[in-house]
């Protein structure tokens, strides 16, 4: 009963899955790349005589042969880049960027934390042939960025990791549209015009049929990654294009209803042909982006990325080698590229931004934190090991890939500076530099009313907790103490409960908020309110008549509204307001307009109600100046 059930764990949001996915896998693509330094250093041979090992796939007369190497950075990583257009596609349907004007600064400052880098790398080149490897000092890597966000946990605050996150897809965008123009090899024009071609037929059978047959977009996006592979331009785009053709929403009602049925069908007669029916319904809730996402991100953050980091970070190491790296330019520019650079140009951009639009568009966080965006942002791994190794070859690959790996560590260090700064500042003055005074996006679509909805607390409280409910709903009955414990934490939080009776689920959940509603017509709204949470498995009539006696209810009264369903309207604009909110699932809260994702235990929980509280004190502060 600690509040937190297998329900509150995995009500994930999906940013939050993805983040969560993220930071896991950083540390098994750091293990990754230490284990290629320490096996080049070891055995230097058997190392390369592995990766230039040389594999075909041959169908009759026609068929792909690649070494190794070639198979992972160009093969596998499409799948990687895949799951990047899947993230953004995701965050344009259903984050922070549906709402149109929030890409433009993220979108701005992803371009300038580019563009900086690459200038800062062509003046340290000016003058050598070194100066077309320019494409290696511009990208982040998210895997890395988020996993080190993460060790620094609560000296952040979370909304950073959407702004890198979304600087960081922009950056994975244009990273693959400069190696699809400048590090591409002769253009073969009869397979990029297939290519184009083919994508033409994606998107054509995309607006005809849907996504009704997966299988169909298999083979036409391996046909484009051959085209793209046969034509010199990297197939890796082919990854991206698909994912950013892939939508995503959230489940609605009306779909998880529909499966219920279906599985109640099967319940009462359990074939093979219902089953696959039920599979098939039950798949069909949740958006392509979501299914392809849950297949394909585990394995590329855990198997794909660390392959590639095993199959290119493999350098020989030595003392007079480290010596002449940090004298070449190529070495410098880098470091200096996304060590410097990096910073220059998202903070710049995003100060700009702010600037030249007077305050309209700006960070969904404080100065102090988009400065630790910026620094952790000088993290460039996969996709610049990947342009260093189509840029650069022998020696100077090498002294590329001793740029890069310095840059992690500057970048991380530099990042820890910048928190024990931010740490050391007053209250008042850490809240506003992590939290900055901009307005959070507002997902509730119905603003609470302390006229019409049911709350317990103060009624003009700085922080308002709202809770999407079910009376029959076995988690809204293990959430109910934690709740208690929070209004009982906090003397300034108001607490919302609104209906959502699921009733393709729970055949009483109805009635028992018809009774909520009808003993409010009483002024009784939260003694039933406990009563229902209390006794979540007794809600037929006649208990509900029980628990109208127990509080002292005009019982008559009671029992004349529950039968004229005088509630019936009330719950059922509750409902409505759910739908429209994107809510289908019990319990599910939102704090202070917020979609609150994750668990719903006391720790975090209140860790969500701390933050909307600074942030409504900094918003306060503004107003009052």
């Amino acid at each position: 009963m600690s509040g937190q059930t297998l329900c509150a764990k995995d009500a994930r949001g999906p940013l939050r899955a993805f983040l969560q996915t993220e930071t896991g896998s950083a540390a098994v693509l750091l293990a990754a790349a230490l284990a290629a330094l320490a096996w080049a250093n070891i055995g230097p041979g058997t190392y390369e005589a592995l990766w230039d090992t040389e594999l075909s796939v041959r169908i009759g007369s026609g068929g792909v042969s690649l070494d190794l190497r070639e198979w992972v950075n160009s093969g596998l990583m499409a799948l990687f880049f895949l799951v990047v257009g899947l993230e953004a596609r995701r965050e344009f349907d259903m984050g922070e960027l549906r709402e149109r004007r929030r890409v433009t600064l993220p979108l701005l400052a992803g371009l300038s934390g580019m563009l900086i880098p690459v200038a800062v790398y062509l003046a340290v080149n000016a003058g050598h042939d070194s100066v077309h490897g320019w494409g290696t000092a511009m990208s982040t890597d998210t895997a890395f960025a988020l996993g080190m966000l993460a060790i620094f946990g609560a000296r952040l605050p979370d909304s950073l990791r959407v702004f890198i996150l979304t600087v960081a897809v922009v950056d994975d965008f244009l990273a693959l549209t400069v190696i699809a123009v400048a590090y591409s090899g002769t253009i073969a024009l009869p397979a990029l015009l297939t290519a184009l071609g083919l994508f033409t037929v994606v998107l054509v059978v995309r607006r005809t049929i849907g996504v009704r047959i997966p299988s169909l977009y298999v083979v036409l996006g391996v046909a484009m990654w051959l085209a793209l592979l046969k034509s010199g331009v990297d197939p890796v785009v082919s990854g991206l294009a698909m994912g950013l053709l892939t939508y995503a929403r959230p489940a609605e009602r009306r779909d998880l209803e529909h499966a219920s049925r279906l599985f109640r069908r099967f319940r009462e007669q359990p074939t093979p042909e219902l089953g696959r029916t039920v599979r098939r319904g039950i798949a069909s809730t949740l958006s392509p982006n979501e299914r392809l996402q849950q297949m394909f991100h585990p394995w590329t953050s855990y198997v794909i990325v660390p392959l590639f980091a095993l199959a290119n970070t493999g350098i020989t190491i030595s003392g007079s080698q480290l010596a002449h790296a940090f004298t070449s330019p190529i070495t410098v520019g880098i470091l200096l590229g996304y060590v410097l650079g990096k910073p220059l140009g998202i903070i710049g951009a995003a100060w700009l931004t702010t600037r030249a639009s007077r305050g309209r568009l700006h960070p969904p966080v404080g100065w102090g934190a988009i400065t630790a965006g910026g620094t952790l942002a000088g993290v460039g791994f996969t996709v610049s090991l990947l342009i260093a190794t189509l840029a650069f070859d022998g020696a100077r690959l090498e002294e590329a890939k001793i740029g890069i790996l310095a840059a992690v560590v500057c970048s991380f260090l530099l990042t820890w500076q910048v928190t024990w700064v931010i740490g050391a500042l007053p209250r008042p003055s850490r809240a506003r530099a992590l939290l900055g005074t901009g307005q959070a996006i507002i997902d509730l679509s119905d603003p609470v009313d302390v006229e019409r909805d049911h709350v317990r607390g103060p009624l003009h409280a700085p922080v308002t907790l709202v809770e999407y409910g079910d009376f029959e709903c076995p988690y809204c009955g293990l959430a109910e103490p934690v709740v208690r414990e929070l209004l009982a934490d906090f003397g300034d939080v108001r607490y919302v409960w609104r209906h959502l009776p699921l009733n393709d689920v729970h055949p009483h959940a109805q009635l028992a908020a018809e009774a909520a509603e009808a003993a409010a017509r009483q002024g009784s709204y939260w003694e039933m309110h406990d009563l229902l949470l209390e006794h979540q498995g007794d809600l037929r009539p006649k208990d509900l008549l029980r628990y109208a006696e127990e509080i002292g209810l005009d019982v008559d009264r009671f029992r004349s509204d529950l039968r004229a369903g005088a509630g019936a309207a009330r719950v059922a604009a509750d409902v409505e307001s759910a739908d429209l909110s994107g809510v289908s699932g019990t319990p599910t809260f939102f704090v202070n307009g917020l979609r609150h994702y994750g668990a719903y235990d006391i720790a975090t929980l209140s860790a969500a109600v701390r933050a909307a509280r600074e942030r409504a004190a900094l918003a306060g502060a503004r107003q009052s100046t």
